[in-house]
């Protein structure tokens, strides 16, 4: 049996929720991915309010993982990957703050491994225009209405911007 001593959680904004926690659901060490709002001044807000734009709330998923078996730098390297880093406020055809990138950290240790595997990114040649990920502490989460769970799973139907 699993210690709970041993869980970690990490929290990305990569743009639509429903894509990003499709793609880290999928990774060995995994244990589960949640689809949210955080970022944001407005308390337990919903979809309908996080859409408007006024509530300062990025969709975000909350990974929550097994570090023996998924390291940090592995979950960073798929949310460099799944998005692309360098749009401010949109993804794709998905336009607002909302849809910002953001890494929230929860550690010193992750802070530090995300400004890490950030400045890996630029100095990579890969993208034409700086990288506009935001780096900040973990706030407050709010889980999404249920019907955001699973969301791929449950419709079958694809995701927005995610590149696999």
């Amino acid at each position: 049996m699993m210690s709970h001593s041993k869980i970690k959680t990490a929290f990305f904004s990569a743009g639509c929720f429903w894509g990003v926690e499709d793609a880290f659901q999928k990774i060995p060490g995994v244990i589960d991915a949640v689809s949210g709002y955080s970022g944001g001044h407005t308390k337990h807000p919903t979809y309908d309010e996080v859409c408007d734009g006024h509530t300062g709330h990025a969709e975000t998923v909350k990974i929550i993982y097994d570090p023996e078996k998924v390291s940090y730098e592995t979950l960073l390297e798929l949310f460099w990957k799944i998005h692309d880093p360098t749009q401010v406020n949109r993804q794709g055809q998905d336009i607002g703050s909302q849809y910002r990138s953001v890494i929230f950290y929860s550690s010193p240790e992750d802070k530090d491994a995300s400004e890490k595997s950030k400045q890996g990114i630029e100095a990579s040649g890969k993208y034409d225009a700086p990288v506009a990920t935001e780096i900040v502490p973990a706030e407050v989460f709010y889980e999404a209405e249920a019907h955001h769970q699973d969301y791929v799973k449950k419709t079958g139907r694809g995701v927005c911007h995610i590149a696999e």
